[in-house]
């Protein structure tokens, strides 16, 4: 197994052979945690190569998004480039920490297909792969849940044949008690073609904010093949885009 994070993160099973599925409702925060799983695994496993393919954001964003946890500065004062003496001392002295890891990070160029992600992925030997998200990327099949079934076909044989898979998926609303639209009932059945995306994955998540716009996320554990499901309570920095174990920042 590939460690993807500290604290209770350090407790989320992937690994070789492991297709990991996620969703969230829009702007919870879903990029910016795998962008952080994804950077904390090649941190911590020294000879692990990563590739993105990521359908929404452009790899520079992306590249700046990280620059913004490690640095902790704000991911405006980062894009604006106006930085104080200070700042630009963060800046160096992240970039130069990050390097090591992110030698081995690769984005996968558009045309967003499976061909070109399993083309890439051989070319640089990575083993960990990141679909950003997969309702977008182009199937076979003009038929939207026949395209869906290839593609996780497809995701499946790359983790047959050695890689670990994370999977962000789109989400539908689904009815709350009143009848309304809405996102706070989230379950399997909310990913969208949700039969083929739960039977490829081995794990299953959904990022779930709280009510308020403080209150902590929850990774809820909604699917594990190998083990038992556990929630993990997070609090999420927007500001710099980061993630922590709320039982950890409860001790700051």
């Amino acid at each position: 197994m590939w460690r993807i994070g500290n604290d209770d993160l350090a407790n989320v099973q992937f690994g070789p052979n492991r297709v990991l599925l996620l969703g969230d409702e829009p702007g919870a925060g879903k990029t910016a945690f795998v962008m952080q799983a994804v950077y904390d695994a090649l941190r911590l496993n020294k000879n692990l190569r990563a590739v993105v393919c990521n359908v929404e954001m452009v790899p520079n964003v992306l590249w700046l998004r990280l620059l913004s946890r490690h640095s902790e500065l704000q991911l405006t004062v980062i894009l604006r480039r106006t930085f104080t003496e200070e700042q630009r001392v963060k800046v160096r002295t992240a970039v130069d920490e990050m390097e090591p890891a992110l030698r081995r990070l690769t984005f996968v160029p558009s045309p967003f297909t499976l061909s070109n992600v399993v083309a890439t992925a051989n070319a640089l030997g990575a083993e960990l792969i990141v679909l950003d998200y997969i309702q977008r990327m182009a199937g076979s099949s003009d038929d939207r849940r026949a395209g869906g079934d290839a593609l996780m076909d497809g995701v499946r044989a790359m983790a047959n044949a050695g890689c670990g898979v994370i999977v962000v998926a789109a989400v539908g609303r689904s009815k709350d008690t009143k009848g309304r639209n809405s996102y706070s009932q989230l379950s399997l059945a909310s990913f969208r073609e949700s039969s083929e995306l739960e039977y490829g994955a081995d794990d299953a998540y959904i990022l779930s904010p709280g009510e308020q716009a403080n209150d902590p996320h929850t990774l809820r554990h909604l699917k594990s093949r190998y083990g038992e499901c556990r929630d993990i309570p997070l609090t999420f920095s927007r500001a710099i885009r980061r993630f922590r174990s709320s039982a950890i920042e409860g001790k700051r």
